[in-house]
């Protein structure tokens, strides 16, 4: 029955119908954009210009650069997803009904959370072009401005900080699951070549972590091309298994899927912890938005990564229909057995590929959490010379690395990191959804019932999507979560020891308008140079000052009161970024103000502070910076083991010389000590 002509020819143009879906959407939605959806003049500017710079660099390449970055990650799911699903685990019997109810959820699970939420929806929230989980926290944050909407505010700063956390679970999870899954390829080739299979994916793993600090633009051109060929062949060798058995494209037919999870009852919660495999790496679409354009992702998806996950996902189903076998691992066991090398191959440097895209992705966070105070300051190198978007993190590195190869000698297998992987990502999922109803609501203005209709639904799926990963807690699903906990504490205890920080300084030290009169009737030597003091709080006299003044009783010819601020957006116009106010005859007040993408560079922002009148000799500046001795015991302050951290955070922090770029031969730095 299911080999007719006529049953072929329908359902071919079911798959036709429903790979194009996300485009027919796409299109219906960008026509009612002009009707319903007004922006705000900043996002509207913002949107011209990122369209000005697609022009330039030419949408197909953005594309092509988008595939290498943002899909490898949800672009390697099939080495492990199907195989997954069918584990003992799960207690999935494996019949025909199962093997098309399986797939057919596996299908429109990509359509519904991938296509319909992400791409669809919430790549239209972009912060002056940026995505990611903390621009999303500064859009959702924008609702909260009022001083009775503080709670509020602080709530999704925290939820934002928390999915922060949640993707250095995912980060480590990512490379370990990925090359595993990739070398276990090899004992299809020969069952002798199983105990090879961790020393390889440890030698990948390792070596790759190692290269990072030369960084990925020599080889990074290629990812872009490598991953069209992986999709390609994704697709292809589906196209190949679905016409030996083509009753799996009755997988397309969401109605089987549907069937599929309820008939599991209460063990629906193992199915879709499983079938959620197949959704990793769907975060990156929004976080890399602002590398490559909601376009440029958006043609990706359609053209190129949904086609060939649909066909790859379905073909696999179609292969365990004719043999059932090949449950042992349906993707390698798809392919011919004169391919199953090459397709090793290629499939170990697609998920070299996701590995580096998450790690990078892992730099990215780290510096934008330290810009927004979460973090205490960490060395950064570029790693490219021409790129200010290539960054190396050492310590962030080396942690990950490690984490990593603890992961894979723990657990040893993608089927066991399956267990650990979904509860990093559906809580991610979660978090996203709700600052998405925030910023649908408050920030673009939607009214409740069409914001309740766009949101509610994915919020019940991603629920659903956590609390199925939520069973595996046990076998492996703490480990990232705990992790996340573990992080949050740190974040949690740096920004609030530093608000401690501020609070003790603006209380002990005196105020600039009472210190100035002082230093005027002082006997002080005048130094004819300029002196830059960075300052944490604008209106008191900074602490190297009253303590340069003190000890060395001079005063130089020129003093500059130096305050940096990071704001909740991803860039600032260079226009505003400072304000310079000369509050006396030799001392200037200059405040500069990054975004949490920005590259901080003091030098640079004084040298734009000529044409507000204050004209320095970037060869005759001394920079007097206070480096605090964090004690503990403070009655009012933190409990005794967080301020032990945070302590321990603080006589760890990196060099604020090199962070914001300061000439390490000009620099003199004055002790002072304060309580937490």
């Amino acid at each position: 029955m299911f080999h007719s002509i006529e049953t072929i020819i329908v359902n071919l143009l079911m798959i036709v119908l429903s790979v194009f879906f996300p485009i027919i959407v796409f299109i219906f939605m960008h026509s009612l954009r002009h009707r319903f959806y007004k922006t705000p003049v900043q996002i509207q500017l913002q949107e011209r210009q990122t369209m000005t710079e697609q022009k330039k660099q030419g949408l197909g390449f953005l594309t092509l650069a988008a595939l290498g970055v943002v899909y490898g990650d949800i672009g390697t799911s099939p080495l492990y997803t199907m195989q997954t699903v069918f584990s003992e685990s799960t207690q999935i019997a494996l019949n025909q009904a199962n093997i098309i109810g399986a797939t057919s959820a596996i299908f429109w699970a990509l359509m519904m959370v991938v296509t319909l939420k992400y791409v669809l929806l919430i790549l239209r929230a972009d912060n002056h072009g940026e995505g990611g989980i903390m621009a999303l926290v500064a859009l959702a944050t924008k609702s909260a401005k009022k001083p009775e909407q503080s709670t509020r505010k602080n709530i999704l700063l925290l939820l934002g900080v928390f999915g922060l956390a949640l993707f250095y679970g995912d980060s480590m999870i990512t490379p370990a699951i990925s090359v595993l899954g990739a070398m276990e390829g090899v004992k299809v080739v020969s069952a002798d070549l199983e105990q090879y299979i961790i020393p390889l994916t440890l030698s990948i793993l390792i070596g790759l972590f190692l290269v990072q600090k030369r960084g990925t633009s020599a080889v990074g051109q290629w990812f872009g091309p490598i991953m069209i060929i992986w999709f390609g062949c994704l697709g292809l060798i589906g196209i190949y298994n679905i016409l030996m058995s083509p009753a799996i494209l009755q997988a397309l037919n969401p109605w089987n899927g549907l069937v599929f999870l309820v008939d599991r009852g209460l063990l629906v919660f193992l199915a879709v912890g499983a079938i959620v495999l197949a959704l990793t790496g769907a975060e990156a679409l929004y976080a890399d938005m602002g590398h490559f354009g909601r376009k440029a992702i958006q043609l990706a998806w359609a053209i190129v990564v949904l086609p060939g996950l649909a066909l790859n996902y379905m073909g696999q189903g179609a292969l365990l229909l004719a043999n059932l076998d090949a449950v042992s691992n349906p993707f390698y066991l798809s392919f011919p057995e004169p391919l199953l090398i090459p397709a090793i191959v290629l499939a170990t440097a697609a998920t070299v590929i996701a590995s580096q895209a998450v790690i990078s992705g892992a730099y990215s966070l780290t510096r934008q959490a330290i810009q927004l105070g979460y973090l205490p300051r960490m060395h950064i190198l570029h790693s490219a010379a021409d790129q200010e978007g290539q960054i190396y993190m050492p310590v962030v590195n080396w942690l990950l690395m490690t984490a990593v190869v603890i992961m894979v000698l723990a657990f040893g297998s993608s089927a066991s990191l399956a267990a650990a992987y979904g509860l990093a990502v559906t809580g991610l999922m979660v978090i996203t959804t709700i600052l998405t109803f925030f910023v649908v609501r408050y920030t673009w203005g939607y009214p409740l019932w069409l914001t309740l209709l766009a949101t509610g639904v994915f919020i019940a799926i991603d629920i659903l999507l956590f609390a199925s990963s939520a069973m595996k807690f046990l076998e492996g699903g703490w480990f990232p979560f705990v992790t996340a906990l573990v992080l949050l504490t740190i974040m949690l205890t740096w920004k609030q020891g530093r608000v401690m920080v501020k609070q003790q300084i603006k209380r002990d030290n005196p105020t600039l308008e009472d210190y100035l009169p002082q230093v005027r009737a002082m006997p002080l030597s005048t130094v004819h140079h300029t002196a830059v003091f960075l300052a944490l709080e604008k209106a008191v006299a900074p602490r190297a000052m009253v303590h340069n003044v003190r000890h060395n009783r001079v005063w130089h010819e020129r003093n500059v009161i130096l305050t940096v601020s990071f704001d909740h957006v991803p860039w600032i116009d260079p226009k505003e970024q400072l304000m310079v106010v000369q509050v006396d005859q030799d001392v200037w007040q200059v405040r500069v103000t990054y975004g949490f993408m920005d590259v901080p560079d003091i030098p640079k922002a004084l040298r734009n502070c000529a044409p507000f009148g204050l004209i320095v000799d970037q060869f005759e500046i001394t920079y007097f910076l206070s480096r605090e001795t964090v004690l503990t015991g403070s009655k009012d302050g933190l409990s005794l083991w967080r301020g032990e951290l945070f302590a321990l955070m603080s006589r760890n922090a990196g060099s604020v010389v090199d962070y914001f770029k300061v000439p390490d031969n000009c620099v003199l730095e004055l002790g002072s000590r304060v309580m937490v």
